[in-house]
């Protein structure tokens, strides 16, 4: 199974109110989306969705990801942050490879789209005609103690 890893700009973009992931009075929580890459993400210097390198969209898979349902929840010092599965199905050629599943948040311009961690599979994959890809997120995409 694969865990979830973040980068370290995360931290500081939580504490700089760049993110919200609870939703405020009037309105929800900002949009996060997951995306595909064949390349290693780089903890200590990424910090925005230009700066990880993504798979080139076409054949089932759309450029710039997917948006995955957020929640987030505390019970005393620890927030979980819960999303919905994504599924992509290859259509009409292949997509990949890939072996790292990006999550980032749509909906800040500045700074434009950071990112907040990654989960990495172990080996490439890569989805032929008709095979599909489900991010399987369970009780939480991520929790912060």
């Amino acid at each position: 199974m694969a865990t979830f890893n973040k980068y370290e700009q995360f931290a500081e973009d939580l504490a700089g109110k760049v993110h919200d992931l609870f939703g405020t009075a009037g309105s929800g929580a900002d949009t996060l989306k997951i995306m595909l890459s064949n390349t290693a993400p780089n903890a200590a210097t990424h910090a925005v969705r230009a700066d990880a390198t993504e798979i080139a969209g076409g054949s089932g898979y759309t450029s710039g990801g997917s948006s995955t349902a957020n929640v987030g929840t505390r019970s005393g010092g620890t927030v979980s942050v819960a999303g919905t599965d994504v599924t992509w199905t290859a259509a009409g050629g292949t997509v990949g490879p890939f072996r790292y599943v990006i999550l980032y948040n749509d909906t800040p311009t500045s700074p434009a789209d950071p990112l907040i961690g990654w989960w990495d599979y172990g080996a490439t994959i890569t989805l032929n005609d008709g095979e599909s890809f489900t991010t399987d997120f369970g009780a939480s995409m991520f929790t912060l103690a």
